[in-house]
C-alpha cells in the first residue's frame, strides 16, 4: 500500500508540474430529462399510491407527451440513452427496430412513451442501455443477509426524524405531465434531492462511530450513479453529437453535478424545450 501511494503522488507531481494548455476541447452536448416513472414499477425507496397513479395511455396525457417529444425533437439529439441495464440492449433493440417499422404499440414507461418516440421523430439509429444498481461492500452485503441485523436498519431508515418515508414527502398525483416535467427539472429542486442522501439513511450507526449508512449509500446511490455515468461515457462519440439522457429525476442530483463539471460534456437544461411543449406556445 505505502508503494501505492508513493506512486501515485509520484504521477500527481509529474502531471501538475506539466505545462497546462489554454486550449478548450469541444465537449459533447447532453440533455438530461429527469422523469417519474409512468409505469408505476414502484421500485425505489418512495413509492406511489395507487390511488396517485395515473394511465399516460390516457388523455390528455398522451398528448401531453407528444407534445414533450416534439419540443425536445427539437434538440436534435444524434445519441438517447435510457435506464435501463446494457443486458437488456438486445430487446430494446429488437423492440425499438420494430417501432421504426409501425409494427410495436408503445407500452406505458417513459423508456417508450419518450425514448422510442424521440428516436424515431430523430432519426436515432440505437437506443442505449446504460442503468447501473450499483456495488455494495461486502459489510453491507452481510448486513443484508442478517435478518435481525437488516430489521433494524430497516426500522431506522422509516422512522428516524429525518426519514424520506414522511407522508410530505410521497408524490400526489400527476395532473399535467409537461408541468411535472418542468417541477423535476428545476436545478432547485434538484439540488434539494442530493441533501437527502447526506441525511437518512447516511447517518445510520450499527455502532456508534461506524460508516454503515454511509457504505450503504456509497454502493446504493453514489457508486450507482457513478457507473451510470461510466456507462454514457462508453458510448462512442464526438463533439458533434447531443447525447439525450432520460432518467428518473433523483439521478438527476448527481449526474448533473458530473455532466457539469465534466471537461467531457456540456449540460443541456430541458426547461427551454419543456417550455416550448406548453400549450400556450
Amino acid at each position: 500500500m505505502h508503494k501505492l501511494l508513493t506512486f501515485l503522488l509520484g504521477v500527481f507531481l509529474f502531471t501538475n508540474a506539466l505545462p497546462q494548455s489554454d486550449e478548450i476541447t469541444p465537449q459533447t452536448k447532453i440533455m438530461t430529462l429527469g422523469v417519474f416513472h409512468f409505469a408505476y414499477p414502484n421500485l425505489d425507496a418512495i413509492q406511489t399510491k395507487k390511488k396517485n397513479q395515473i394511465s399516460v395511455l390516457n388523455e390528455p396525457y398522451q398528448s401531453e407527451i407528444i407534445a414533450i417529444a416534439n419540443a425536445v425533437s427539437e434538440f436534435r439529439p444524434t445519441i438517447i440513452a435510457i435506464e435501463v441495464t446494457p443486458d437488456q440492449q438486445g430487446k430494446i433493440d429488437s423492440l425499438y427496430a420494430l417501432y421504426r417499422a409501425d409494427q410495436f404499440t408503445l407500452r406505458k414507461g417513459e423508456v417508450y412513451q419518450l425514448g422510442f418516440r424521440i428516436g424515431k421523430i430523430s432519426n436515432v439509429p440505437i437506443i442505449h442501455c446504460v442503468n447501473h444498481w450499483g456495488r455494495h461492500y461486502k459489510s453491507i452485503e452481510a448486513l443484508f443477509k442478517d435478518s435481525i441485523r437488516q430489521s433494524k436498519f430497516v426500522e431506522y431508515f422509516r422512522n428516524s426524524p429525518d426519514s424520506i418515508y414522511e407522508p410530505h414527502r410521497a408524490p400526489t398525483k400527476v395532473k399535467n405531465i409537461i408541468d411535472e416535467l418542468k417541477k423535476l427539472n428545476d436545478p432547485a429542486a434538484i439540488r434539494e434531492r442530493l441533501s437527502v442522501y447526506l441525511l437518512n439513511p447516511f447517518k445510520y450507526e450499527e455502532k456508534p462511530g461506524d460508516f454503515t449508512g454511509v457504505d450503504f449509500e456509497t454502493g446504493r446511490w453514489f457508486n450507482r450513479n457513478l457507473r451510470i455515468f461510466r456507462n454514457i461515457q462508453r458510448i462512442q462519440h464526438s463533439s458533434d453529437d447531443r447525447i439525450l439522457l432520460i432518467i428518473g429525476r433523483e439521478h438527476l442530483n448527481l449526474l448533473n453535478l458530473f455532466f457539469d463539471v465534466s471537461k467531457e460534456f456540456e449540460l443541456v437544461s430541458p426547461l427551454p424545450y419543456l417550455e416550448k411543449a406548453s400549450p400556450d406556445n
